[in-house]
């Protein structure tokens, strides 16, 4: 059964906890494009995607974020 539940924004506390990296990992892994990219949520605010967290801890090794 498929749910049609919103997709929530995860802050950077969180994806850090739920992917066990640390900050400078993740940020670099991002540069490299290897992590999803956060999203703006306002001025000086951003998170990230719940789903791509989720599709990015399913396979790790070979994720490529999509432009």
């Amino acid at each position: 059964m498929i749910t049609d539940s919103p997709d929530r924004i995860l802050r950077l506390n969180t994806v850090l906890d739920r992917t066990g990296l640390s900050r400078a990992t993740l940020y670099r892994k991002i540069e490299a494009g290897t992590f999803p990219r956060q999203i703006r949520i306002a001025a000086r605010c951003a998170g990230w995607r719940e789903s791509a967290v989720n599709d990015w801890m399913r396979n790790p090794m070979f994720y490529e974020a999509k432009d």
